[in-house]
C-alpha cells in the first residue's frame, strides 16, 4: 500500500488535518523501527491528533510509536521558567503515554550547542508525524528536518478547532474569519476526538542520548544544568501539565465562565480563565474546553468560545498564511504600515533602554504593573495587554523597533510567549486585525489609540497593584545575600525583581567588589580593579547592550597590546567595556534598588527553626532569613560556612584565587607611549598596565593602573606598601621603556583574592534543603559576566525551589496541601 493510500485511509477527522512535507508519495518503505512523532506544542496523552495519526500509522505499519520530545539551546527564549513548565508537562504526559503502552523520551541537553538527536532519530523511522504549530521557528526547524531525511514527514494539525490548512486564503478581520469558519466550527464544536487503540508493544531499542527520567528528575536541578537564562524564574502557582490546566480549568468552569461576559475585561478582578499556558503547550485539549464551554451555554460560555475559536484560531491562520512575515512590519494591512511610515520620524518623548522596560522602570504606573505581572506571574490580562503593547511605539526610535521590543518582551517572560496568539495581540497593537481611527496623531498615525492614563482611570488600579505584586510564591521569601560585588548585587536584583524580600551585606564602604575605583582628588582617579569587561553570554550581553543605550556603560576603543620579549604586538581585536563614569557604575546600577547594608561584616550564619540568623560584628543580628546566599571571594566563603554547612564550604574551598598588588600612578604629562593599555608578558613583576583617561567618561589627567603578576605578588604579599610600590613604578618605568620621573600620586592596593585560577566550574552551588547557596566568579571564571552569571545562576536555583502553590482568591496564594518544591 502507498503512502498516499495510508493517508487517503485515515479516518476524516485526522485525514483533514493532516499536510505532507518532503518525499511522502515515494515508494513506501517499511525498514523503519517505528512511528517517530516529534511533540512539542501538543504535549498531552489525550485528544491528540497528532499522535491519534501516529497511532493509525503505527497500526497499518506494524510497528511501533515511538514519541520524542525535547527541549535545545537554540530557542532564544530559553529559561528556567520555559524550561520548568514544559518539563513538569512532559512529566505528565510521559505517566499518560506510559498508561497507553508507548514510549516517551525526553531529551535535554546541558550544552545548547549540542546537536539534537532528532535527525537520527527521524532516519530510523518509517514515517515521522510532527504538529502543524506555524509560530516560529517551529515552522522552519520542520522543513529542514524533511529536507535532511529520506523519510516522509507529515504535519498534523493538533490546536485548531477547524484545521488551518482547511480554512485557505487568510482573512484579516475578525469577523470575515467567523462569517467564513462558522459552519465549519458548528459541525466539529462538539464532537468528541476518537481514541485509536495501541497496538504495538512498547519500543525498547537503543537511544542515542540519555532521556531526562521524569518520574525522579529535580525539574529545578535540571533547568540549573542547563546554560539558558536563569534570570526568569518558574511560577509556582502555575504549574506545568494537564493535570494543572484541568484543574485550573474545572475551577474557572464552575466560577467564573458564566461571569466571562461582563467580567473579562476587569484586570483587577479574577474574570478570566488563564488557560492561555496549557493552551500554547498542549497540555490542555482545545477541544474539550470547547466542547465542555458549548454544551454549559448562556452569554459566559458564548463569549468564552469566541475568544477561544475566532480570536485564537484567526491568529493562528495568521502565522500559518504568513509566518514568514510574522515579525516584520510587512504583515500588517496597507493603511497600518503607510500611516507608522508616514509618522516614523516623530519626536518621541522618551525613549526606554530594553532593561528599563524589561523590569518595569518606566514611571508609568500602569505599564510597569503590567510589566511586573509579566516578570513575576508570567502573565497579563489580556485587556491590559493591548494598553501595555500600545506604549511601546511611542518608547521606542521605530516601528521596527516597537516590534522587535514587543515580541520580547512578551515571549521571554509570558509563558504563553512565542504563541500565535501572542503575535495576533501584539501585532493588534500596530493594526492588524484593525481599520484606521483618524484623525493622525504623532508616533502612531491613524493606529488606534489606546493611552495607560484613560486605561488606568477605568480600573481600580490599587487593586491591581495589589494583585500583581502578590507573592508569587505564596509569602514572600527573606533572602540574605553576603557580598555587594557583581555576583551578590545580580542575585539580589534577580530575586528582588521577582518579588522576594532581599537584604545586601558587604563589609565596605561602597558596592562592586573587585570593580572598584578610588578618587584619590578632584583630578586624579583610578579603576584600580576590574579593567574592562566582555559580554559573551546571552543573557549578559542584553544587558550590556541595554547600559550601553543608557550610558552606564561604553565600549573602550583603546589600542591594546602585548609586550613580550619580542616587542609590541597588538591584542586580538574584540569588544571592551567600561563603566562610566567608572567601574562601579554597573554595581551602583545593580544596587539602586536593594537594600543594601554597607559597612557591615557578617561574622557567624546559624541556623534555627525560624530560618537563618545572621551575627553582625557589631555585636547585633539580623534574620530570621528563609535563604541565604553567600558571594564574598572563596576563602572567605569558605571561612563563614565552615561551622554551619561544611559541604558547601569544603566546595568554596576548592576555588582558587591569587592575590594581586596594584599601584596607582599620576603624571603631571602625558606618558610617550604608542598604546593605552598592556598584557605584559615579559620577565620582571608587572602583568597588566593602563592609561585611566583613555577610558570614557574620565578625567583627563594622566593616571596609570599597574597590576603585578600574581606569583610575584605571592612572594611579596606582606612587604610594606611604599616598598610595593617603589618596586613596582621602578618595573613600570622599565617595562614601558620610560625614563623614570616623580610620579604626582603613588599609591599601593593589595587585593589579597584578586583573579580566579582555579575556578569551581559551576555556575553555582545551593542547598534547596538547607536554603543556603554560594556563587561568585571563582564558580565560573576570572571575569566581571562569570561574576554576573553566577549571581543569576544562584538565583535561578532559589526561584527553582520555590514551594508550589494554588491560588485560593483573588490576591492570595497557599500553600499547595501536599506540595513540595519543584523536583
Amino acid at each position: 500500500m502507498s503512502w498516499q493510500r495510508l493517508i487517503d485511509e485515515l479516518p476524516e477527522p485526522l485525514h483533514e488535518r493532516l499536510r505532507p512535507l518532503g518525499e511522502c508519495f515515494g515508494p513506501r518503505d517499511d525498514a523503519g523501527e517505528f512511528v517517530l512523532y516529534w511533540m512539542h506544542h501538543a504535549a498531552r496523552g489525550h485528544e491528540n491528533p497528532a499522535l491519534d495519526t501516529a497511532l493509525e500509522m503505527a497500526t497499518r505499519c506494524g510497528c511501533p510509536v515511538l514519541v520524542y520530545q525535547g527541549l535545545g539551546g537554540r530557542h532564544r527564549f530559553n529559561a528556567d521558567r520555559h524550561h520548568a513548565f514544559i518539563l513538569e508537562g512532559a512529566r505528565d504526559v510521559a505517566a499518560e503515554l506510559a498508561s497507553r503502552s508507548v514510549r516517551h523520551v525526553f531529551h535535554l541537553p546541558v550544552d545548547p550547542g549540542a546537536p539534537s538527536p532528532l535527525v537520527d532519530l527521524a532516519r530510523r523511522a518509517c514515517v515521522v508525524i510532527a504538529e502543524e504549530f506555524p509560530a516560529p521557528p517551529f515552522p522552519a526547524w520542520t522543513e529542514r528536518l524533511a529536507a535532511r531525511i529520506n523519510r516522509p514527514v507529515w504535519c498534523v494539525d493538533a490546536t485548531c478547532l477547524v484545521p488551518m490548512r482547511t480554512v485557505g486564503r487568510f482573512v484579516e478581520r475578525a469577523f470575515a474569519f467567523r462569517e467564513k469558519t462558522q459552519a465549519a466550527f458548528d459541525r466539529r464544536v462538539a464532537a468528541t476526538m476518537p481514541e485509536p487503540p495501541v497496538t504495538s508493544p512498547v519500543w525498547d531499542g537503543p537511544l542515542p542520548f540519555e532521556p531526562v527520567d521524569l518520574e525522579t528528575a529535580d525539574i529545578a536541578e535540571c533547568c540549573a544544568a542547563c546554560d539558558i537564562d536563569h534570570t526568569i524564574g518558574p511560577v509556582p502557582h502555575t504549574r506545568g501539565g494537564s493535570r494543572a490546566g484541568y484543574a485550573r480549568w474545572d475551577g474557572f468552569k464552575a466560577d467564573g465562565l458564566q461571569r466571562y461576559a461582563r467580567r473579562r475585561n476587569d484586570a483587577a478582578g479574577d474574570g478570566v480563565s488563564r488557560l492561555s499556558p496549557y493552551l500554547h503547550h498542549g497540555h490542555v485539549a482545545p477541544f474539550r474546553i470547547a466542547r465542555e464551554t458549548h454544551a454549559i451555554g448562556g452569554r459566559g460560555a458564548e463569549k468564552f468560545l469566541d475568544e477561544l475559536f475566532v480570536w485564537r484560531e484567526l491568529a493562528h491562520n495568521l502565522c500559518f498564511h504568513r509566518g514568514d512575515q510574522i515579525e516584520c512590519l510587512e504583515v500588517l494591512p496597507a493603511w497600518a504600515r503607510e500611516t507608522l511610515a508616514a509618522h516614523a520620524d516623530d519626536e518621541r518623548s522618551i525613549l526606554h533602554a530594553w532593561e528599563t522596560l524589561a523590569r518595569g522602570r518606566t514611571g508609568d504606573r500602569l505599564w510597569d504593573a503590567a510589566q511586573r505581572s509579566l516578570v513575576r506571574h508570567g502573565e497579563l490580562h489580556n485587556n491590559v495587554r493591548m494598553t501595555w503593547a500600545k506604549a511601546i511605539p511611542g518608547w521606542t526610535a521605530s516601528p521596527e523597533d516597537a516590534l522587535r521590543l514587543l515580541i520580547d518582551l512578551n515571549h521571554r517572560f509570558a509563558l504563553d510567549g512565542s504563541d500565535p496568539n501572542s503575535y495576533g495581540g501584539l501585532l493588534w497593537a500596530l493594526g492588524l486585525f484593525d481599520r484606521p481611527f483618524p484623525p493622525e496623531r504623532p508616533v502612531t498615525g491613524t493606529v488606534r489609540p489606546r493611552a495607560t492614563t484613560t486605561h488606568a482611570e477605568r480600573l481600580d488600579l490599587d487593586r491591581y497593584e495589589r494583585r500583581v505584586d502578590r507573592p508569587a510564591g505564596g509569602a514572600t521569601q527573606r533572602v540574605a545575600v553576603i557580598g555587594a560585588g557583581i555576583a551578590g548585587l545580580a542575585a539580589g536584583r534577580t530575586l528582588a525583581d521577582h518579588g522576594l524580600a532581599v537584604t545586601v551585606y558587604d563589609k565596605g564602604r561602597g558596592v562592586g567588589g573587585r570593580t572598584a575605583h578610588r578618587r584619590h582628588d578632584e583630578e586624579h582617579d583610578f579603576d584600580h580593579g576590574a579593567q574592562y569587561f566582555s559580554a559573551r553570554h546571552p543573557a549578559f550581553r542584553r544587558r550590556v547592550e541595554s547600559w550601553l543605550g543608557d550610558g552606564l556603560v561604553s565600549e573602550w576603543d583603546a589600542r591594546v597590546v602585548h609586550l613580550g620579549p619580542e616587542g609590541v604586538r597588538d591584542a586580538k581585536p574584540s569588544p571592551r567595556f567600561v563603566g562610566v563614569p567608572d567601574m562601579t557604575s554597573v554595581a551602583r546600577h545593580l544596587a539602586a534598588d536593594l537594600d543594601v547594608r554597607r559597612s557591615t561584616r557578617v561574622t557567624e550564619l546559624r541556623s534555627g527553626v525560624g530560618g537563618w540568623t545572621l551575627d553582625l560584628e557589631d555585636a547585633e543580628t539580623d534574620g530570621p532569613f528563609d535563604v541565604v546566599l553567600v558571594s564574598a571571594p572563596a576563602p572567605q566563603s569558605a571561612t563563614l560556612l565552615a561551622p554551619c554547612h561544611p559541604e558547601l564550604a569544603a566546595r568554596a574551598a576548592d576555588a582558587d584565587l591569587a592575590p594581586c598588588w596594584t599601584i596607582m600612578l599620576a603624571f603631571d604629562r602625558r606618558l610617550d607611549v604608542g598604546f593605552d593599555a598592556a598584557f605584559v608578558e615579559t620577565a620582571g613583576p608587572l602583568r597588566w598596565v593602563a592609561r585611566n583617561a583613555s577610558k570614557p567618561g574620565r578625567s583627563s589627567a594622566e593616571t596609570w593602573t599597574v597590576h603585578a603578576d600574581h606569583a610575584w605578588t605571592r612572594d611579596h604579599i606582606e612587604e610594606a606598601r611604599e616598598t610595593v610600590a617603589d618596586r613596582l613604578t621602578s618595573a613600570f618605568f622599565r617595562t614601558l621603556g620610560l625614563t623614570p620621573r616623580v610620579p604626582a600620586v603613588c599609591i599601593a592596593h593589595r587585593w589579597r583574592h584578586a583573579l580566579v585560577v582555579r575556578p569551581l566550574g559551576v555556575a553555582a552551588v545551593y542547598d534547596p534543603a538547607a536554603g543556603v547557596g554560594v556563587c561568585g566568579d571563582w564558580c565560573l571564571g576570572p571575569r566581571v559576566e562569570a561574576a554576573f552569571l553566577s549571581g543569576v545562576a544562584a538565583a535561578g536555583r532559589v526561584l527553582g525551589h520555590a514551594p508550589d502553590v494554588v491560588a485560593t482568591d483573588l490576591f492570595a496564594e497557599v500553600a499547595h496541601p501536599g506540595s513540595s518544591p519543584r523536583r
